[in-house]
């Protein structure tokens, strides 16, 4: 049978190595003896109720009951640390392979534990070193925090560097330096100063990171801030999402908006409200609902399809361009078709193989397309194309094709010229009379 020493209730001993296993009672408090900075115990730890040890503990194990816990050193135990309905407090270093503890625990140093189970709070002043560690509350580190899997029912803050496998927080993930991990579950809000370097973030609420890498997926139901350059798989966001710098990535969807300062290369952007970027955007397709703002240049190898206005400060170049409301660019070229329902605004022109103009609809700037159709009561400017059809009371300026038909009431305020035919209904204003010739002028674009 081991040697025990035991401590009676609200006393005091000073002890150096004990040899068997220690009983301490409730109130009592341990000194280490002169010259030493901690206690060394062979065997286990027993406390019952509050209890305070004035230096360090080395221990097989500890054991608490009904009471708190004081540590006023470093605490090192080679097996495992059960604190019940206690709090367990360590003004040093902590290690040791596992701890549970039902209520609080505080660590003012490092810890460094395989597998932790706390009911309560955990706080840690330095870093963190675990396997798993499983906290019913909140974890607080004022250091890096290495560990493969942490899972925390209310909050997580760490304010170093944040390495592992999972995190799965039911509340708030706050990472004041960078997170290096392959998933992200939170069921509330994600906030990182730094860049991540991330497989996975699933997001209940709000996510902002400052750059980095996500390899696979973004989901997250309310809003997605990045703001740095980031690059990504995929995005799915019910709310809003925002982008910073030069970003690059593949699918977008969003319920809300997409804002991004800066430029962003991509696969597809499906947005139910409204695109704003505020640099240049190459992809395969853009399909939103509302408004789509290129602060620069646009180019697609698929389609821009905008339920509302289009608006690009230089350029657009897709397979095809379909707005409701409005496009308004420097050049737009498509290698299919252009349908624009309302205006049509551009410096340099309008090509494709085929555009339209939807009815009372009007272009400013010159068309040039293989096919181009004129809706009713529309009003375009030049035109240069192989067919052209002007549905009844629209109007165009000067038109240069190989052949036309123009319904009634349609009025050409310019030159007419064709090389091929020319039929028209009655009630046609010709400002010129149309000219058959044998070469057209070349188009501007």
């Amino acid at each position: 049978m081991r040697k025990v020493v035991s401590v009676p209730q609200n006393s005091t001993a000073t002890l150096g190595s004990v040899e068997g296993d220690l009983h301490v009672s409730e109130g009592s408090t341990i000194k280490a003896e002169e010259g030493l900075e901690r206690i060394t115990v062979s065997g286990f730890v027993r406390c019952e109720g509050d209890c305070s040890f004035e230096c360090g503990l080395t221990a097989e194990s500890l054991d608490g009951r009904d009471g708190d816990i004081l540590i006023e050193g470093d605490l090192s135990v080679s097996a495992s640390i059960r604190i019940r309905e206690g709090e367990l407090h360590v003004a040093g270093n902590l290690s040791a392979k596992t701890m549970d503890v039902d209520k609080r625990v505080i660590v003012e140093k490092d810890l460094s534990v395989e597998k932790i189970e706390v009911g309560g709070s955990l706080e840690v002043g330095g870093d963190t070193k675990a396997i798993d560690l499983d906290v019913g509350g909140s974890y607080k580190a004022s250091g890096n925090a290495e560990v493969e899997s942490i899972d925390v029912g209310g909050s997580v803050d760490v304010k170093g560097t944040t390495k592992g496998s999972r995190i799965d927080v039911g509340g708030t993930f706050r990472g004041t330096g960078p997170v290096e991990v392959t998933k992200i579950e939170v069921g509330g809000s994600v906030d990182v100063e730094a860049a991540v370097k991330v497989e996975d973030i699933d997001v209940g609420g709000r996510v902002k990171v400052k750059g980095g890498e996500i390899k696979k997926s973004i989901d997250v139901g309310g809003t997605f801030e990045s703001t740095d350059s980031l690059k990504f798989n995929s995005i799915d966001v019910g709310g809003s999402v925002k982008l910073s710098n030069q970003s690059e990535g593949g699918r977008i969807k969003v319920g809300g908006a997409l804002r991004v300062e800066g430029d962003l290369i991509f696969t597809d952007i499906d947005v139910g409200g409204s695109v704003e970027i505020s640099g240049d955007a190459e992809g395969e397709s853009i399909d939103v609902g509302g408004k789509v703002t290129i602060g620069k240049r646009l180019h697609l190898s698929g389609g821009l399809d905008v339920g509302g206005s289009a608006e690009i400060g230089d350029r657009v170049m897709a397979e095809s361009i379909n707005a409701g409301g409005s496009l308004k660019t420097l050049r737009a070229e498509a290698t299919g078709s252009i349908r624009v329902g309302g205006l049509i605004e551009t410096s340099e022109g309008v090509k494709a193989a085929s555009v339209e103009i939807g009815r009372r609809g009007e272009v400013r700037g010159p068309i040039i397309g293989g096919n181009v159709l004129v809706r009713e009561r529309a009003r375009v400017e030049d035109v240069y194309a192989d067919s052209l059809t002007m549905e009844e009371s629209s109007r165009a300026k000067n038109v240069y094709l190989k052949k036309m038909y123009v319904e009634s009431g349609c009025k050409i305020l310019g030159e007419t010229q064709y090389t091929e035919a020319l039929e028209k209904e009655g009630g046609v204003l010709f400002a010129q009379t149309p000219v058959k010739v044998e070469k057209l002028p070349p188009p501007p674009l």
